[in-house]
């Protein structure tokens, strides 16, 4: 089975939202993907964001890049979004909700579940590195 190496933290390296990209993560990042990390889980801004997998310059790495996704929408007051960054791929500042990820021997699927009532979702799966 696959060993998944999903990192976290509250900042993100790369955003649209109201902080946007945040420099002072770049050494992780490129600590991460040199180790070939498949995710990363980040807050801070108040909304929801996907982005495809990048390298540690930002650009779209479809082989070795990670995925990241942006999940600050667990109740504080939603935030607009700002420049839209390279490689966003799905954004949402209007509903709260959780994101579920499921792990598979050699993959895995991710689902944002909304609050009750909102129908904005996002769902797919990708392959571990």
């Amino acid at each position: 089975m696959h060993s998944a190496r999903w990192p976290y933290w509250h900042h993100p390296r790369f955003s649209s939202g109201r902080h946007q990209n945040n420099k002072v993560m770049s050494s992780i990042w490129e600590a991460l993907y040199a180790s070939g990390v498949d995710l990363v889980l980040s807050g801070h801004d108040h909304d929801y964001e996907r982005f495809a997998p990048l390298d540690a310059e930002g650009r779209v790495d479809k082989i070795r890049g990670i995925r990241s996704f942006i999940v600050g929408t667990g109740g504080a007051r939603h935030t607009e979004f700002g420049t839209i960054r390279n490689g966003s791929k799905v954004r949402n500042s209007e509903t709260f909700g959780i994101l579920k990820l499921v792990l598979h021997p050699i993959g895995y699927e991710w689902e944002f579940v909304p609050e009750v009532g909102k129908a904005f979702t996002d769902k797919g799966k990708g392959r571990c590195h």
